[in-house]
């Protein structure tokens, strides 16, 4: 986690959004998120900002911030140089480079498939947008595009289509490629409020009008639905990871005490990480969120169960042993 913002909105101002700045408004909060990654994650060999069409701002690629590279869906369709046109003209016409294939996961009405993508890439400038910007702003900007379409989805299906721009140079297949995937990490922000709102904490349910304790509850569940992130990635990991990424040291004998009485006798049902290792951990909350050991890889809501079993039973062996000493 790098950075969180609370909007709170009492009216709409949409009438003068073209005349106001950017950051005056709530795009604003995009510029202000790569400004952070740049300052926390200073260190960093690499720091990509990825974000969704909200995030297609001129300003953004404008003042990006140095040694962070954006890479961002398309929402506008940009006017560019004059041969060009438009943007998605522009992508339209480009020559298919090659394709490639890409597990699309089920969601409701929707079942999963394994999807052909059609792959386009080249440099292409951006044409300033006339409204609502600051003074000062370059003409034009050169960035790179990368589109990756699907060939022939299934019937009643809406094809795959991602328009992506960004800062970091697309010069071959090998970079379009890297940034498909860099793209696909997306999902994992979703995963992270889908914990956090209805299918998890259910938080947009919570009825708390004083804006100071609905913030407090709102980071506390917002920190958590992150750590039940980090058990999701870390349920495949090498054992290199160590539960304290997740977990106080403190923790490891009740995890080992939970793993003994949930691990069954055939190979498939050992927990078969490292103790005191971040997947080893995992397992354990799988496990009591529910998941076999069997089918399929348990997802965030599942993590989620088992990540709140597991503290119910640490609270009240604390509680117990407080009773104890009274």
């Amino acid at each position: 986690m790098i950075h969180a913002e609370f909007l709170t909105r009492t009216e709409g101002v949409k009438a003068t959004r073209r005349k106001r700045r950017v950051r005056d408004k709530e795009s604003g909060r995009w510029l202000r998120g790569a400004d952070r990654a740049a300052a926390v994650c200073a260190e960093a060999a690499r720091v990509t900002v990825i974000a969704d069409c909200e995030s297609d701002i001129y300003e953004a690629f404008a003042d990006c911030p140095a040694g962070v590279e954006l890479l961002v869906r398309a929402a506008h369709d940009r006017s560019v140089d004059e041969e060009a046109g438009r943007l998605f003209g522009h992508a339209d016409g480009l020559p298919e480079a090659a394709r490639a294939g890409l597990d699309v996961p089920a969601k409701a009405g929707r079942r999963a498939r394994r999807a052909t993508l059609a792959l386009r890439f080249g440099a292409v400038r951006i044409a300033r947008p006339r409204n609502g910007l600051r003074a000062g702003l370059p003409a034009s900007l050169d960035l790179w595009l990368v589109d990756a379409r699907e060939v022939d989805p299934p019937a009643g299906e809406r094809p795959i289509h991602w328009l992506l721009l960004g800062t970091r140079p697309v010069r071959d297949l090998e970079a379009a490629r890297e940034a498909i995937e860099l793209y696909r990490r997306r999902w994992n922000i979703e995963q992270v409020f889908r914990t956090l709102k209805t299918k998890g904490f259910d938080i947009e349910a919570v009825r708390i009008e004083a804006e100071r304790p609905l913030r407090n509850l709102t980071m506390a569940s917002l920190v958590a639905a992150v750590v039940v992130q980090q058990l999701v990635h870390g349920r495949e990991g090498d054992g290199q990871r160590s539960l304290t990424e997740a977990f106080d040291a403190s923790d490891q004998p009740l995890l080992e005490a939970f793993c003994a009485r949930l691990e069954g006798k055939t190979q498939r049902q050992k927990n078969p990480h490292p103790v005191g290792s971040l997947p080893y951990a995992a397992w354990v909350c799988a496990r009591l969120g529910g998941w076999t050991g069997y089918y399929g890889k348990p997802g965030p809501i599942v993590m989620l169960r088992g990540w709140l079993e597991f503290h119910a039973a640490r609270r009240g062996i604390e509680a117990l042993g407080a009773f104890r000493n009274v």
